[in-house]
Parts: C-alpha cells; structure tokens; sequence
C-alpha cells in the first residue's frame, strides 16, 4: 500500500496545467491515474527544455505518478473504449468545456448511467449558471477577470501577472480536495455525484479573501485591497551582500526588532505600538526596514534576528535552492533515472503520514506508453485490445527511435 488513496482508481481527462496538477497531487497520495492522451498528446509535452519531442520539463513535473494512454475520443472505437472502463473507474477527472463533454457523450447523465457510484469532476473556466458558462479560461485569463494584475500594479509599474501560473495551480488544488471529498462522501453514502470547480469563482475565493477588504461591508467603509500586500516597499531586504526575507508582524516581534537595531526610542512611538498604527504607517516602516538591512551582510542578519526570534530567511534564487541546506537534508530534489530522459531532477512530495506514505511509484510517462497495459487492466482482452488499436480508437507508444529535440 502506498499511500492514503490506494485502489481509487481515476480516469484522467485533462490536459495543460490546472487538470493535470489536480490528479498529480492524487496520484501522488496514491491513486491509480489513468492519464488519457489525444494522439496529438498533452500540450505541456511540448513546454520548456527536453531531451527529446514531447518529454518537456514541465510534463515532467506535472505528471510522475501517471500513467499515460492514447484514445481518439472522436473515433467511435476510441470512445467506446473510454466508456468501458469508466464501468471500473471510481473517479472520472475531466478539464474541458461541459458542451464539449457533452458533445462526446459523457455528460454526468450519460456517465452515471454506465457507473452510478463515480466521482465526476469537472475543473473548467467558469460556473455554468452565468454568462461566462461557454468562455474558454487560461491562467492568464483568470487572474485578470479576477484583478491580480491591478493588484501587482498597486506595487508598482503597469498591471502584470504574478511570475508562476497561480491561478493554474490554485484551482488545481481546489480540484484535489474536491475529489478527495467527494470520495469521502460516498464512503459514507454509498453513492457517486457530480463536482465542479470553476477557476473563476474559485480563484476569487482565493485572491478576494484578502482584497475584498473594505467592501466587505455594505456600504464600503474603505478601498479593495490589503494595504500590506500592495505595499511596494513589500520585498525582499537588500543586505551588504545579497537579500533576506523578513516577517517583522507581531507587537513582540517589534518590541524585539527596535532593541536589535539599536532604536528603543520607538517601543514608544505611537505610530508602531500596535497592528492598526503600523498598518496606517506601513509605508514609513517598510522604508525604515529598508534602510536597516543595508548596513549588514545576510548572515550577520540571520544570525541577530534568529536569536531575537524575529521570522527571517535568506533569500534563494531558483538555482541556490537546489543547494538550500534544508532542502538537501530531506531530500526535497531527488535524482532519479527516468527511462528514457536520463538523469532528471525529481520534485519530492511535501507531506509525510504515519501510516500510508506516499511515495514515488513511476515517472511521467512517453505518449501511449501504458495503452496496452491499462486496457488489459480494465478488461480487455488481446484480442480486444489489438482490434481497438488496428482500428484507430487507441494508440499505443511508438517504438521508433525518439527524435531529440534542442531546449524551448
């Protein structure tokens, strides 16, 4: 047994970012995903450097734990296929439009009718009841639907998205505990049900619970917008030989800070004596923060504010935090040998459970490289499974030399 969600078996739909980040944090606790590839194949395959055609970083990371089909939804074959082995599925995870679901002949009716007890989940741009319902959604859609990039502008410059598809990622992680909840509930009712989880309505959740700030009343009382976040004094501290991040918050934090640096004179400062104060004078203590940490090196900082237990680390870039000391400990980015990209750098799984441990089961897989397995797995027979392929429903892997492709 590896891992809390053993045996759930989940046939996977989805594609891009969003879905697919969905079912890697489930197969990552131990579900069996069935990732169903159109013969095209994921658009990620295709996102960022590789080795070789369709083995790109990003599918990579999106997709360990998986293993991977090929079926031509839109052959006869194909579909019928697919809807075989939703009989067995306990979960159907999908991330296109419900029309275009439909379209194929699996809207939740035409589902539950094969299988009744399965999780049907669908994670696609908008809620269904308004206008939006048929819109297409990309991250960069939704974070500006949502208002992100006027909230990044606040800080500073023209309105920009946050650097990491957040809004992808986000709602992926709202899809995960949906699923995992959905289960749950037909532990204890015997019964399946439809879920979904707009990235609209689920990145507003997310961003607005801190925005929504003074319209939380009615009538406003005050701006949209947590003045903290915004501030473009929030950042990392240049120190005299690189940047710290610091969580100066509490009044004890405080009290403890103006003693390390030498200014007891404004422990009584009105403006600083509490929360509500410092909020209205961020902007004055975000500068005096500033000024402060450029008369130090990093270490020399880390080690003051620690044995003041004033929150402070020293700020990695993406490439030293392959050498953070804390991340070597654990483990967090394990070398592993994938079969047929080499040497790669693995992401390791955050969470540790006393009973059922997840683990690392298999690496992202080549397009079609398990067809033949899965399909026997949910019943077919050889025979059955070699009619399917010669007949263009199903593809399985291609057995020629990969071609190798240059960094994109």
């Amino acid at each position: 047994m590896t891992g809390p969600l053993h045996g759930v078996r989940i046939v996977d739909l989805t594609s891009n970012f969003m879905g697919p980040y969905a079912s890697l944090l489930l197969a990552d606790m131990g579900a069996d995903v069935c990732k169903v590839e159109a013969p095209e194949g994921d658009t990620t395959r295709g996102v960022g450097p590789c080795r070789h055609k369709g083995m790109s970083a990003i599918f990579l990371h999106l997709n360990r734990n998986k293993r991977g089909m090929v079926l031509d939804l839109k052959h006869p074959d194909g579909a019928a296929a697919l809807r075989r082995m939703l009989a067995s599925a306990d979960v159907l995870l999908y991330s296109l439009r419900p029309k275009a679901m439909a379209r194929l002949g699996l809207s939740y009716e035409d589902v539950r009718e094969i299988n009744p007890r399965i999780i049907y989940c669908g994670a696609f741009g908008f809620g269904q009841r308004g206008p939006y319902a048929e819109r297409p959604a990309y991250d960069d859609l939704i974070q500006a639907a949502v208002g992100m990039p006027v909230l990044q502008s606040r800080k500073s410059g023209p309105p920009a998205y946050v650097a990491t598809a957040i809004a992808d990622r986000v709602v992926g992680m709202a899809t995960s505990n949906a699923v995992a909840m959905a289960l749950y509930r037909r532990e204890k009712s015997g019964r399946g049900q439809s879920v979904s989880v707009p990235m609209f309505e689920t990145f507003a959740h997310f961003v607005m619970g801190d925005h929504l700030y003074g319209h939380t009343f009615v009538p406003s009382i005050g701006d949209s917008g947590y003045a903290r976040m915004m501030s473009p004094e929030r950042r990392p501290y240049r120190t005299l030989d690189g940047h710290v991040g610091v969580q100066v918050y509490t009044d004890r934090h405080w009290q403890r800070f103006f003693r390390a640096i030498g200014r007891p004179e404004l422990l009584s400062d009105p403006r600083y004596a509490d929360i509500a104060g410092r909020m209205q004078n961020i902007g004055e203590l975000y500068e005096l923060l500033a000024r402060t940490f450029e008369t130090k090196t990093t270490a020399q900082w880390v080690e003051l504010l620690s044995t003041a237990d004033i929150p402070i680390i020293e700020m990695n870039t993406p490439e030293t935090l392959l050498e953070d000391r804390h991340m070597k400990a654990i483990g967090f980015f394990e070398e592993l040998d994938h079969p047929s990209e080499g040497r790669i750098r693995n992401l390791g799984i955050p969470q540790e459970w006393s009973e059922s441990p997840p683990a690392q089961r298999c690496l992202a897989p080549r397009l079609g490289e398990h067809t033949v397995e899965l399909l026997g797995e949910y019943g077919f027979s050889g025979e059955e499974v070699d009619a399917v392929l010669r007949s263009g429903g199903a593809r399985a892997l291609d057995t020629a030399p990969m071609e190798t492709s240059h960094a994109a």
